[in-house]
């Protein structure tokens, strides 16, 4: 009975989240990553309210989307995940008051974890020079495959971009003589970013010797295609970054801390914060502050290892 009661009311909370991801694309311009994962965390706390004979959502208050963050933390999810999650709740409850699904905002005094400040793993210059060389030597064995992986793990650290830009790019995104790239951040912004030479050259390559082998149909104008044609995803590009990582003997890392190594190295480097700032697309300083600590813990490290009166 309880099944067939709660029905209806599953389908009506799946037409709420289907506007309310229309809003969020629309009216907040988040990212497609984001808007999934904020429906994702939506579905689970409504299954959590079913469960405990909640089928509606004015019948969702304060006390069950605590019990239910409780019941995250105890699983031991990431702070991260634990903050997103909080956000998501906040923001659909505004829109579904804000647009009359609910009577009152149960979450409009719920507070949940602060996401962790630490940063991913940031490579050495060496390491970086290393994992791009293993990346470089596999294109010997002629699969256009590897080329792709080649160019597209240099321009993650010349441009310092997001892996969803990248695979996001299209080719009248790419100007090889300005060495610049096109890429649409969070919020659809546009901003071009520069690139140098060995990135260019990895591109090039691409361009000419691996791109043309694999273009199908379904091709359109991606930048960097996968192997049956169609426009390369985010989880082919991080199966990338852990294989070659293990072939160089680096730190095992992801592509998002390629874009870490590239804001630490342009900080260590001499590159004001404003200049990091517009390169990686962030719309805080507050946010490219964080590499400023990154680089005061490398140096502190080098110091303690280095000076005799450390």
């Amino acid at each position: 009975m309880a099944t067939s009661v709660a029905a209806p009311q599953r389908v009506c909370l799946e037409s709420a989240l289907s506007d309310f991801g229309a809003h969020l694309r629309a009216q907040r311009r988040l990212s497609e990553h984001t808007v999934r994962a904020y429906l994702g965390d939506l579905r689970q706390l409504f299954d959590h309210a079913q469960a405990r004979g909640v089928d509606s959502l004015d019948g969702i208050d304060l006390a069950l989307l605590r019990g239910w963050l409780a019941v995250m933390g105890e699983r031991r999810l990431s702070r991260a995940t634990l903050a997103r999650r909080g956000a998501a709740t906040r923001t659909f409850f505004e829109w579904a008051r804000r647009t009359g699904r609910v009577t009152e905002d149960p979450a409009a005094r719920l507070v949940s974890a602060r996401p962790d400040r630490t940063l991913p793993t940031v490579l050495s210059a060496e390491e970086t020079a290393s994992l791009l060389e293993a990346a470089r030597s596999r294109v010997d064995d002629g699969d256009p495959v590897h080329l792709r992986d080649w160019a597209a793990l240099e321009m993650l650290y010349a441009t310092g971009v997001r892996v969803g830009e990248l695979v996001g790019a299209n080719l009248e995104d790419v100007d090889l003589d300005a060495h610049t790239l096109r890429v649409t951040g969070k919020g659809s912004r546009e901003r071009v970013v520069p690139f140098g030479i060995p990135a260019a050259r990895a591109l090039r390559a691409w361009l000419d010797r691996g791109r043309p082998r694999l273009v199908g149909p379904r091709s359109g104008a991606a930048l960097f295609l996968g192997r049956r044609g169609s426009r390369v995803d985010v989880r082919q590009v991080r199966e990338v970054a852990h294989r070659v990582a293990a072939i160089a003997g680096v730190a095992d890392l992801s592509p998002h801390a390629l874009r870490h190594t590239a804001a630490t190295h342009l900080l260590e480097g001499g590159s004001d914060l404003r200049t990091v700032q517009e390169v990686l697309g962030h719309s805080s300083l507050a946010t490219t502050q964080r590499y400023t600590h990154v680089t005061a813990e490398r140096l502190r490290a080098s110091y303690t290892q280095a000076h005799p009166r450390a």
